[in-house]
């Protein structure tokens, strides 16, 4: 095998991975670097899904990165304006040039004996794998699994003659024009994908086990649009941004301290919405509390808007089983369709998959405790963005970045190689690594790293907490072991 050498390997050329390059570029220039990025294209996530009304359901004031004001007039972003913010970057930034595109990384070996990664990369295209070796990794392969989506198992699916596609497989070939169209599931795809698929389909139906949150919000921030207009935007974006971060941050702790006052106040906007006819309690009062799991965003109220007018609707029961021509459902109504789109959920998988070893041991990734998120007990040189579940993906991932350069600043002033966070505190209590119930999560918890009661193994998110914790707090403790 071929063998390339750098300083930093970044895994992946989504938001994470292009936040990554540049905070290496500002903050380390001295150091190499090379994304490896498996498929052909940037953009992660937003260049993989291709399914009508792909938008963001964050506000691109607080998605969009720390270093790179976002300037469009709609804050509620779709995915072709997101894809060209990225792009923009990469090559306003000189990144593009730093990525290795059509390499999967299927295997990463840690020496402590050499403090090098040792990588085994797949080529697209070619037979055999490619070497790469660095002192430190940054994983930025996203969450989830980027081959399949999460399906479950529908009894009789087999029979239905018509077309079954997932979200995450979507072709611009579907034709939907027209069509009876059900949608089964009741999340941020779903919600995206009914009043797109509305405007051109004979009939939507959102098909859900259980309701979600929803609220409504304009698509455009009319201030923000106003400072933008008659600020600098140096004075202009960060402004914005601490708006809508404060705001998201009141939000969440209000769900968390006065539950039901939300879930009052949500449900008054879906009846103002609707109108008091519409059986709002049925379809859009969930049995958990806001933020249990995620609070789903409708821009300008388009769901709401294609129920009144009749292209859509919402039907709350359980499938019983699919026949040739639609869903029967255990109540024993039927839903006839021609399309059918299980907008059902992601496959958790951390690390992109790979296959990692710390001097020829494979660590349990579900053993391990989560170093203020970023990196794993006993596991050197490796960082992991990971974004929160209740704000913007990037606020924590820009954190992440930066604290990765402070790190390999400290390494480099000290003359260390290595660099592994140690859990020996017998008094820690354990928990998982989130308490956030959506099923996504909740299939793959057992998987997923622990935290701890306290600093520095505890997460929390909150944008503001980690700010101290991670951009400003300490970089030697006793928690992380130098040699």
């Amino acid at each position: 095998m071929d063998k390339m050498h750098f300083d930093v390997l970044i895994i992946g050329a989504g938001i994470s991975g292009i936040s990554a390059a540049r905070h290496l570029q500002m903050d380390c220039p001295h150091k190499t670097f090379a994304i490896l990025e498996g498929r052909q294209n940037i953009g992660g996530t937003w260049d993989l899904f291709k399914y009508p009304g792909i938008r963001s359901d964050s506000d691109m004031y607080t998605l969009g990165f720390r270093f790179r004001p976002w300037t469009g007039t709609k804050a509620i972003a779709d995915g072709p304006s997101i894809m060209q913010y990225l792009n923009e970057a990469v090559d306003e930034y000189g990144i593009r040039q730093k990525i290795h595109f059509g390499r999967r990384v299927k295997k990463a070996s840690w020496s402590t004996a050499d403090a090098l990664w040792a990588l085994e990369v797949e080529v697209e295209g070619q037979p055999h794998p490619v070497a790469y070796t660095c002192n430190f990794v940054s994983v930025c392969a996203g969450y989830y699994n980027y081959e399949a989506g999460y399906l479950p198992h529908f009894e009789g699916i087999e029979k239905f003659k018509g077309q079954v596609v997932h979200p995450q497989k979507w072709t611009s070939d579907i034709d939907y024009t027209d069509k009876r169209v059900v949608v089964i599931g009741s999340g941020a795809t779903a919600v995206t994908l009914v009043p797109e698929l509305a405007k051109k389909a004979a009939h939507v139906t959102m098909l859900q086990r259980s309701p979600t949150y929803i609220f409504s919000r304009p698509d455009e921030d009319k201030l923000a649009n106003w400072m933008n207009r008659n600020l600098p935007l140096a004075i202009a974006y960060p402004v914005t941004r601490w708006k809508n971060i404060l705001m998201a941050t009141l939000f969440y702790r209000l769900s968390k301290r006065y539950p039901q006052g939300v879930k009052k106040l949500l449900i008054k906007g879906i009846k103002k919405e609707l109108g008091d006819d519409y059986p709002v309690e049925k379809h859009f009062s969930p049995s958990y509390n806001p933020w249990d799991q995620r609070v789903c965003l409708v821009p300008n109220g388009d769901m709401f808007a294609a129920i009144k007018k009749g292209t859509a609707s919402v039907v709350t029961d359980r499938i019983d089983t699919f026949t040739e021509t639609g869903i029967q459902l255990q109540s024993g109504e039927k839903l006839d369709a021609e399309l059918i789109v299980t907008a059902t959920g992601l496959n958790v998988q951390l690390l992109g998959g790979i296959d990692l070893y710390v001097d020829g041991t494979k660590p349990d990734i579900g053993k391990t405790v989560s170093y203020k998120s970023i990196m794993f007990s006993n596991i050197p040189n490796l960082t992991m963005a990971f974004g929160y579940t209740n704000a913007s993906w990037t606020l924590k991932v820009d954190l992440t970045n930066q604290y990765m350069c402070r790190l390999l600043n400290y390494m480099d002033k000290k003359g260390y190689r290595q660099c592994t966070p140690r859990q020996n505190d017998p008094n820690l209590q354990l928990h998982p690594f989130t308490d956030f119930s959506a099923g996504y999560i909740q299939r793959q918890i057992n998987n997923l790293p622990m935290q701890g009661n306290k600093k520095p193994w505890l997460l929390k998110q909150n944008y503001i907490f980690d700010l101290m914790n991670i951009r400003h707090g300490e970089i030697e403790n006793e928690v992380l072991e130098y040699r």
